[in-house]
């Protein structure tokens, strides 16, 4: 009796064990969370400050009849330095210059890509929302305090005048920060976005799977279905095993030796990102198509055999169809760790700095992770929340593949 008390209360100090670890677990991934979500939340903001524009002719030197081209390759730095003179009247040099500071210095850009869009407004007046520069909308959202001397402050006493003037004339407001999803990499905190790192991630993952998905398949039913056990064939096991194993930079310097050095594929671009990713892939694809064909009652073969269909017939007609979705579910997640991979991108030249967004899997790119990184290293601190921001959405499409990995296989799987 003393025996069976004793192993009762062993078993729910166990539990308990248990109990304390995941909810310990569950503590520190929720301050985690936490920490990265009340970060990365000001990213989808930007404050602006409404101004008068007049799109004067006589500064951008285009009119109404311009074409497209002649609109884009205007100046209109002397146009944004006229709107800032006009809504600010009276200023000397030195007030003109902080309260330019104090707007974006894609303040031209910004008037540019609006004119693009609306032509027929050169030579009017509008309303416009123009961005703020990142130590002002620091200070807007709180991330900068006000009350330090002014030596302590990158916004001057002047200048948080001036942004008290603005807001109490309801001048200064928060906006959804679009340029976040629209745009590619910027200097400037408040313009960079991450759409460029979506589209580098993108082309990279489309590559990826096309070279690892259908290669892991048929190696894994060559080695399941048609090779006998040997010598040979344990080597290979081991091999796949070990590859499985390697470090995420041995890839990476793999791609560079070979694909960049051998070949003289480009530098940068997200065809040897993902040719590079889909080496690293192709390890857990074999594994796991391996284990799901094994899963295949033996009776699918035989009956198959049995009616007249030949070895290729019964491999690929039934056998394949029947294992896909274990197939499919570790393909995604082998993907899924894919997209978070960081190393192999370095190796290759996935993190430079690159303003504009792909359009293809042969211009220069950067990955989510890569940017992420970039970011982390930057100085300002509106770079911080993009950090943050960036971490979100990558785990977002990580949820979204696992999730989709499950459906499918939920979806798919046979029950013997």
């Amino acid at each position: 009796m003393n025996s069976l008390n004793k192993r009762l209360s062993a078993e729910k100090r166990f539990r308990a064990y248990g109990l304390f670890a995941v909810a310990l677990s569950m503590f520190f991934v929720l301050i985690l969370m936490w920490k990265i979500f009340s970060t990365g939340s000001g990213a989808f903001v930007r404050t602006t400050i409404e101004a008068n524009v007049f799109f004067n002719p006589d500064f951008i030197q285009v009119n109404q009849n311009s074409l497209e081209k002649e609109l884009y390759r205007a100046s209109y730095v002397a146009l944004a330095d006229e709107v800032v003179r006009q809504n600010h009247p009276k200023l000397n040099e030195e007030q003109f210059i902080k309260v330019r500071e104090m707007y974006t210095r894609k303040f031209d850009y910004q008037l540019r890509d609006y004119l693009l869009d609306n032509p027929d407004k050169i030579g009017q007046s509008i309303i416009m929302k123009i961005t703020a520069s990142s130590d002002l909308d620091q200070i807007v959202k709180g991330n900068y305090p006000r009350d330090v001397p002014e030596a302590q402050r990158k916004i001057n006493d002047y200048q948080l005048s001036v942004l008290d003037k603005l807001t109490s004339e309801g001048k200064v407001s928060s906006v959804f920060n679009f340029w976040f999803f629209t745009k590619g990499d910027s200097r400037d905190p408040e313009s960079a976005g991450i759409w460029g790192a979506v589209m580098g991630s993108l082309y990279a993952l489309i590559i990826c799977f096309s070279f690892a998905f259908p290669i892991g398949l048929l190696a894994s039913v060559y080695l399941e279905e048609f090779v006998k056990p040997g010598k040979v064939t344990d080597i290979i096991e081991v091999n796949i095993n070990n590859l499985a194993a390697v470090p995420s930079i041995v890839f990476g310097l793999l791609g560079l030796g070979m694909l960049i050095g051998v070949i003289g594929l480009p530098y940068q671009v997200p065809l040897v990102g993902g040719l590079v990713l889909g080496f690293m892939t192709l390890p857990t694809i074999i594994i796991a198509s391996r284990a799901s064909l094994r899963s295949v009652p033996p009776s699918i073969r035989e009956g198959a055999l049995a009616v007249g269909a030949t070895k290729m017939q019964t491999v690929f007609h039934h056998v394949i169809p029947l294992s896909l979705p274990g197939t499919l579910t570790g393909t995604i997640i082998g993907m899924a760790q894919a997209l978070g991979e960081t190393a192999p991108l370095l190796m290759i030249g996935m993190v430079a700095f690159v303003m504009e967004i792909p359009g293809g899997p042969l211009d220069p790119a950067t990955g989510l992770p890569s940017q992420i990184y970039l970011w982390s290293e930057s100085a300002e601190r509106g770079f911080l929340e993009k950090t943050s921001a960036g971490i979100m959405l990558l785990l977002l499409f990580l949820i979204i593949m696992n999730t989709a990995a499950v459906v499918i296989r939920r979806r798919l799987e046979v029950k013997w």
